[in-house]
């Protein structure tokens, strides 16, 4: 279970980082926020957006057009 949840289904790019981005700010070192997602490009944008952080994205999934992401604040 994270630690935060933040559903981002129905935005676009950037919106589902922002929202990502604004709940991990808010968060200490090793808690996890679970982060749902309808869009498409978010894939490569979580991917990119822990890459660029630090953050660890500790899992990315699609089911159907949702996809869920799970990332850890460094």
């Amino acid at each position: 279970m994270a630690d935060k949840q933040v559903d981002a289904r129905g935005l676009n790019c950037p919106l589902p980082i922002l929202r990502a981005k604004q709940a991990l700010d808010e968060m200490d070192s090793g808690q996890t926020v679970h982060v749902l997602a309808t869009d498409p490009s978010s894939v490569l944008d979580f991917k990119a957006f822990a890459a660029r952080t630090g953050h660890q994205l500790l899992e990315a999934q699609q089911v159907n057009d949702e996809f869920s992401f799970l990332l850890q604040k460094a």
